[in-house]
């Protein structure tokens, strides 16, 4: 038995919930270093504070993801844990732009990046279980498309309330302003009631129809830290030669998230008192860019399922990294804000296809009955550069760079440029 085609709007209808997740994230990847940097973090300790969100996702996802695959009650099988994640990570959100000292900022971003992975892993592993190989590039793509989408809105949402609604940007030194403080309370709403759709419009199918539908028996397993340890020593060739891949590109990310407002606001705004107008003014529009590369992408991931079927996704794949690369590098070549535009072409670019093709290609090798499991683990080569990158970035910058962020970034653009040239050994099953 097969898995029948699901027509557009149930793919939509269980996808949109990263509409909201992708709110807490773009709100925290364009805030966070902003929000360390008003409480008086040091350029030189922003990398180390952002590792909370790589060593959560190390040890969360997997985990959510072998619980999901054992779980089924009246919400089913993966919904339970998008309502809980839901539900901390709208705290959270409510939470951290009250923070007023570092430490409680940094524990906030621990809690926020620990309940959104809760919700993220069992909805990728949603379109696994879901959908027949020939709609998982659709289904991940729509993904990729709400992703983009929820981050355009996030990203910006401190320069529209200050621009189009007057709303207070600047505050007294070791203050966050109102600016930002509104848009994480918007974005706490938003990522609850994106969810809740997806909960309540999203039928799973029962073991028994999974098990039916695949080659595999949805056999009883142990369920613990053993057995997530047996499954990843026995992990398909596939997805580890994906790893290699999903290594240098969230390296490369992970510079431009973290570094960003510093590269931009000294860089190209000649900022350099963290209270002043400018760079504020250069704060939001590193907002308005992150804005821009993920409305970009959002545009990109509607032709990624045609594109895939017309070349190789692979090579699909390599051309897009190869693009993200060069736009980051090329941000050191501008000295006007509104170019930046041109540097965010390319990484959104990249960042439709980071988000939709390494899922595509790695669920086809899968076995059914462990998706969610692999799912989770795979989220070690994403989480492990970004670890790698928290603990040398600030070293390398200070040392090496002499503490000019712009140098970072033209590091990020290189790392994903090899990422690009690493899908050529990629054994794509399904292709």
């Amino acid at each position: 038995m097969k898995k029948p085609l699901l027509d557009f709007w149930q793919i939509w209808n269980m996808t949109i919930g990263f509409l909201g997740i992708q709110f807490g994230f773009a709100l925290q990847n364009a805030n966070v270093s902003r929000i360390f940097e008003t409480l008086g973090a040091s350029i030189d300790d922003i990398p180390i504070l952002w590792i909370a969100a790589p060593v959560t996702g190390l040890i969360i996802q997997p985990i959510v993801g072998h619980m999901s695959d054992h779980t089924w009650n009246k919400l089913g099988r993966r919904r339970p844990y998008f309502l809980w994640g839901a539900i901390f990570s709208t705290l959270a959100l409510f939470i951290m732009p009250n923070s007023g000292v570092l430490w409680i900022a940094a524990c906030m971003l621990w809690i926020l990046d620990a309940s959104i992975n809760i919700s993220m892993e069992p909805m990728r592993a949603l379109v696994g279980d879901m959908l027949p190989n020939s709609q998982r590039t659709t289904g991940f793509a729509l993904q990729s498309f709400f992703i983009g989408t929820g981050a355009i809105i996030a990203s910006a949402l401190p320069w529209i309330l200050t621009n189009m609604f007057k709303v207070e940007n600047t505050a007294p030194a070791g203050m966050i302003p109102l600016s930002v403080q509104l848009s994480f309370y918007l974005g706490a709403i938003v990522f609850f009631l994106a969810v809740l759709w997806t909960i309540l419009k999203t039928k799973e199918y029962t073991p028994a129809e999974l098990e039916a539908c695949s080659e595999e028996k949805y056999i009883k397993e142990k369920k613990g830290i053993l057995q997530i340890w047996h499954d990843f020593i026995k992990m398909p060739k596939t997805m580890i030669q994906l790893a290699f891949v999903q290594f240098f590109s969230w390296f490369g990310l992970f510079c431009m998230w973290i570094y960003s407002t510093s590269a931009v606001t000294t860089h190209i705004y000649h900022a350099t008192d963290h209270t002043s107008a400018i760079y504020n003014d250069g704060a939001n529009w590193v907002g308005i860019c992150f804005a821009f590369y993920n409305g970009f992408a959002a545009i990109i991931a509607c032709f990624l399922p045609f594109l895939s079927k017309l070349i190789k996704r692979k090579l699909v794949h390599t051309l897009c990294l190869i693009l993200g690369g060069m736009g980051l590098i090329s941000i050191y070549f501008i000295s006007n804000p509104l170019y930046l535009i041109f540097s965010m072409l390319g990484i959104g670019i990249a960042w439709a296809s980071i988000l939709s093709i390494p899922y595509a290609i790695l669920a086809g090798s899968l076995p059914g009955n462990k998706m969610g499991l692999y799912m989770g683990i795979f989220n070690f080569f994403i989480v492990i550069p970004q670890i790698v990158a928290a603990g040398i970035l600030g070293p390398v910058t200070k040392i090496f760079f002499n503490g000019n962020a712009i140098y970072t970034i033209i590091l990020g653009g290189l790392s994903m440029i090899i990422a690009g040239l690493t899908v050529i050994q990629v054994k794509d099953k399904n292709e």
